[in-house]
Parts: C-alpha cells; sequence; structure tokens
C-alpha cells in the first residue's frame, strides 16, 4: 500500500496495490500492523455501509464528539463519490481547512479521517455505495454534525449544491463557527 499525506496534519490517502491476472484483481484493503506503523495506532471497532441512489447526494459533515469521537477509513464500493474531511480541532492551525479525494472502484483510493475531523461526501454516480470503518462505535447521543454548505469552510462540491439530495438533519446542521 502506497500512503500520500496532506498539508493539514492527521488525514491520509491509501492506496492499495492491486495484483491482477486473467481472472480481475485481488487488494488488501486494510491490514492492521501496516496502518499501525504507517498511519495512526488505533483500532477499529464497526463497519458501516451506504448506499445513496441519486447523483449529487451529500451526506454529511459528521462526527462523533467526545469520548466517542472516531477516526474512518472510507472507500466506495460501487459509483463515485467526492470525499471531504474538515479539521474541526479547535486549536489546530488548521481549523475550517478541508483536504478531499474522489474514491471510486477503480482508483481504489481509501481516506483516512481521523478523530477531530468532520466527514462528508457527495455521490458522482447513481447507485454509489460506501464502506468505512470506524476507530469508536456510533452513538446517537454524540451524533454531531456541521454545515455541508458553510462559506467559512469553502469547500468547492463538485456539483450545483442547490440541486443536492440531503437529509433534513444534514439541512439543519449548524456553522463551523459553533465549535468555536
Amino acid at each position: 500500500m502506497q500512503i500520500q499525506f496532506y498539508d493539514i496534519e492527521g488525514p491520509a490517502r491509501i492506496e492499495p496495490r492491486r495484483i491482477r491476472d486473467t481472472r480481475g484483481f485481488f487488494m488488501e484493503t486494510f491490514r492492521d500492523d501496516w496502518f499501525r506503523q504507517n498511519v495512526a495506532d488505533v483500532a477499529f471497532v464497526q463497519d458501516n455501509h451506504s448506499l445513496s441512489a441519486q447523483v449529487g447526494t451529500i451526506r454529511g459533515l459528521h462526527y462523533q464528539s467526545a469520548p466517542y469521537a472516531q477516526g474512518k477509513i472510507v472507500r466506495c464500493l460501487r459509483g463515485a463519490i467526492f470525499d471531504v474531511a474538515v479539521d474541526i480541532r479547535p486549536q489546530s492551525p488548521t481549523f475550517g481547512k478541508w483536504v478531499s479525494e474522489i474514491l471510486t472502484p477503480e482508483n481504489a483510493l481509501q481516506l483516512w479521517i481521523p478523530e477531530g475531523f468532520a466527514h462528508g461526501f457527495c455521490t458522482l454516480k447513481p447507485d454509489t455505495e460506501v464502506c468505512y470503518k470506524t476507530s469508536e462505535l456510533y452513538r446517537a447521543s454524540h451524533d454531531c454534525g456541521i454545515a455541508f454548505d458553510d462559506p467559512d469552510i469553502g469547500i468547492v462540491w463538485p456539483l450545483d449544491v442547490s440541486q443536492a439530495t440531503l437529509s433534513a438533519k444534514d439541512r439543519e446542521q449548524p456553522p463551523l463557527s459553533s465549535l468555536r
């Protein structure tokens, strides 16, 4: 696996190596020892899988508050997503800054989103399936979010956000400034 870090400390782009032959391919998508040595020394306790039927579905920006903050490894199994991690660590010099990747089954890229980051994605193809591992169990009592279209963050979504498909919850998320 290859890894690339960003200017914002924490997130990482992970690219598994594919072994191809006439049958197709094989790849390791996760290896605990490699991940702990090269990315972060965390254990994963839950796998999640979502399906978004429509192009232009935005999910996020979500996070869990302490003491149940989650790190996530995200990958796209079908379709394509514009995946985003936003630094929400109040004392961070990169607070409010974001990184993104296009994740597809073809490129096999994965995005590591550590604790202290909000996560969201926008579907670029119909019937997109996303799978992610989390370092903490889901706790509804600590489920939080920030506005996906907050101008103080300035995410450049790959679509007209006024046409996005959103949950009622994601339409009502507070601004980033609520975290300071």
